[in-house]
């Protein structure tokens, strides 16, 4: 689970590949202040809706298909969320980062840490 900005890491944190990120979603809120945080349909919950108001921020999350109320979205806004995906794949452009060779989260840690750093540089 990631949290950027600008396109640049921001916060992580690792979580078990059968875990949902939306679990860990709030505690990377946690301290921060925002105008709006972006977000894809995974991230639609009540609980993380309410702790994004509760940082006076907006939500940019796009309404899952099964929510009975659907809740619009600022669109154009949304449209930076490729700022993102662009992250994701400045990461995954290293090898180890994309296919996780490190066994001990923390070396994969400290990995991360400085793939952050080195596409902080750029």
């Amino acid at each position: 689970m990631f949290a950027t900005t600008f396109g640049r890491l921001l916060r992580f944190r690792i979580m078990p590949g059968q875990a949902s990120d939306i679990v860990s979603a709030s505690a990377l809120l946690e301290g921060r202040q925002a105008k709006a945080v972006l977000a894809d349909k995974a991230y639609d919950g009540n609980d993380l809706r309410a702790r994004i108001a509760a940082m006076k921020a907006e939500a940019v999350i796009p309404s899952k298909r099964n929510r009975k109320i659907s809740i619009p979205h600022d669109v154009g806004a949304y449209k930076h969320r490729n700022q993102i995906e662009r992250c994701f794949g400045r990461l995954k452009h290293f090898h180890r980062f994309a296919t996780r060779y490190d066994r001990r989260t923390v070396h994969f840690t400290g990995f991360v840490h400085l793939v952050a750093a080195m596409i902080w540089l750029r």
